[in-house]
């Protein structure tokens, strides 16, 4: 499935309507205790906190997003989710891969919270080589460039 990496920030949504809505199906196909508020609510204060969204895109629509905040150290993510129709082949762990290969170029390391973690998006982080910080509260993917407190520059 060949997958692209497409960022939604405040611009994006507002002169893309296709973005608008691809990105509220697919976070109305989310279980409703992933998100903080109904999709779109959730999806527009994120984007008005300064937060952005890494979506996968395939066939010029997007199936899959995660939610950004850069904290200006490292991007955070979180509130993962793959459209119904496409779960189960690979776009989450696709979409997951991209993501690092933008936070590397940007030399960013890659964290999520882990209270905002499902058991599942544990196991996917798990196994695409997060691992669980020193203080446990969160995963960190340190990318090759990228340095973290524990490795200043």
């Amino acid at each position: 499935m060949p997958v692209t990496l497409h960022p939604v920030d405040r611009g994006a949504w507002e002169a893309d309507a296709q973005a608008r809505t691809d990105l509220a199906r697919i976070y109305a196909d989310a279980p409703a205790e992933r998100l903080p508020a109904p999709a779109d609510t959730f999806i527009e204060d994120h984007l008005t906190a300064g937060g952005a969204f890494l979506c996968a895109r395939f066939n010029d629509r997007l199936i899959g997003a995660v939610a950004l905040r850069d904290d200006g150290k490292a991007w955070w993510l979180s509130h993962f989710c793959v459209r119904k129709p496409t779960r189960r082949r690979g776009v989450g762990s696709r979409l997951l891969a991209l993501v690092g290969e933008a936070a590397s170029a940007e030399e960013k390391p890659l964290r999520a919270e882990l209270a905002q973690l499902q058991m599942a998006d544990q196991l996917m982080l798990s196994r695409l080589g997060y691992r669980l910080d020193r203080s446990g509260d969160h995963y960190e993917l340190v990318l090759p460039g990228c340095h973290t407190k524990e490795s200043p520059r």
